[in-house]
């Protein structure tokens, strides 16, 4: 098969069984320095990922992603929103409630939440349905003054399901002979939900006449509108892409949790970064072997240029040979990561570093940022070559053999 002069002569130096011991043994080592740093980031990517992943569905899947407050609006205005709404490209399900921080007090214990109130089963919404562990979901929007806590409630307040929970709102109160007295009253636990994340620790689900009822409120006053976006990263494009809210209070899911993810970004990029030092390190070694190469044989490609090879093609040789380093390299660092990234958990076990009895480390593959890291890693193994091809592309024919 026709091959390029360049390409044949390059790739024959890459395989080449011979040669100085040393330089093979740096080649080797910048071909597994690749391969172990591009394995970490992959695997490390690959479990960053998927942490992200399950804070998004099991921490932003029971908050809403934007809420449109009813200020000095009517329920005929919030009910016409939420129809303009929920034709956005952006919205998976829009829908009214209400909240309000109420304290839920037992013999044993007592303890502050957010308490939601709902008006329809807003599964998609909250995704509650997929969380209940004991109990019945449908019970807590059907009746009256039914409520659905999380298990770490109901271990910290010594409740189960159809014991009573005092549910006290410190918000709303009423006068009486004794001076101000909190609006309270006495819930069911009909349903009891676990996410695995600090969701469980501050919010608590009732019907939307339930806790408009104990917050004393008006059948007048409208309620709030809960927005659930398809990605809730892209709030901002769908907050630019419509002007419905331009007389309305809006806030979105990174006033209370942005902070949370924020510190997993971050975290995530320092790793990458320190990560892909080690790929860096690697590469220089391809700088050094390449160069050494360049001066023990500098009496062949002079030779070679005798035979007619130009500087360019001298050039592109020693390119050929070193990038042949960085994409063996980076085949093997991958092949390796997403080996280790889909038996991570299989790993720990086996080295007897479990995270926690019954917790698997979550893994998610990115296939844009894992090319892009490949890619990567690639493009500086080219770089890396660049120096010693320009050197061997200088060697002067009639110097070196002066002596031949």
């Amino acid at each position: 098969m026709f091959q390029p002069v360049s390409l044949f002569i390059g790739l024959r130096y890459s395989r080449s069984s011979k040669g100085n011991a040393f330089i093979s043994f740096i080649s080797f080592f910048s071909i597994a320095g690749i391969a172990i740093g591009l394995m970490a980031l992959y695997t490390v990517s690959s479990v960053m990922n998927g942490f992200e992943d399950n804070l998004k569905s099991n921490m932003l899947g029971l908050i809403p992603h934007v809420e449109i407050a009813s200020t000095n609006k009517t329920q005929q205005q919030m009910q016409t929103l939420q129809h303009n709404v929920v034709s956005s490209a952006y919205v998976k399900h829009a829908s009214l409630y209400r909240h309000g921080e109420a304290i839920l007090q037992t013999n044993k214990d007592l303890h502050g939440v957010l308490l939601q109130g709902l008006y329809d089963d807003n599964a998609s919404l909250y995704k509650i349905s997929d969380k209940i562990v004991q109990g019945d979901w449908s019970k807590v929007l059907a009746s009256r003054y039914n409520i659905a806590v999380s298990r770490y409630l109901t271990r910290k307040l010594g409740i189960g399901l159809g014991d009573k929970v005092r549910v006290i709102m410190p918000g709303a109160s009423t006068y009486t002979p004794l001076g101000r007295v909190p609006s309270q009253r006495l819930f069911t636990v009909t349903a009891i939900y676990e996410t695995g994340s600090e969701i469980d620790m501050g919010l608590a689900f009732t019907s939307g006449e339930s806790l408009q009822r104990v917050l004393k409120q008006s059948s007048t006053v409208a309620p709030n509108l809960s927005i659930s976006l398809h990605d809730p990263f892209l709030v901002d494009d769908f907050s630019a892409s419509t002007n419905l809210f331009t007389d309305f209070d809006v806030t979105d899911w990174r006033q209370s949790q942005g902070t949370l993810f924020a510190a997993v970004a971050m975290e995530k990029r320092i790793m990458s970064i320190l990560l892909a030092l080690i790929v860096l390190v690697a590469v220089f070694n391809i700088v050094s072997a390449l160069t050494m190469m360049v001066s023990e044989k500098q009496s062949e490609v002079a030779i070679l240029q005798t035979l007619g090879l130009t500087p360019n093609q001298v050039q592109h040789v020693f390119m050929i040979q070193g990038l042949y380093n960085g994409v063996i390299g980076t085949s093997i660092g991958a092949a390796l990561g997403l080996l280790l990234s889909a038996n991570i958990n299989e790993v720990l076990s086996a080295v007897g570093l479990n995270v926690l009895t019954g917790i698997r480390l979550p893994v998610k593959f990115d296939v844009t940022s894992l090319v892009l890291i490949a890619l990567g890693s690639i493009a500086m193994s080219f770089l890396a070559t660049l120096y010693p091809a320009k050197k061997a592309a200088k060697v002067s024919p009639a110097e070196v053999l002066r002596y031949e």
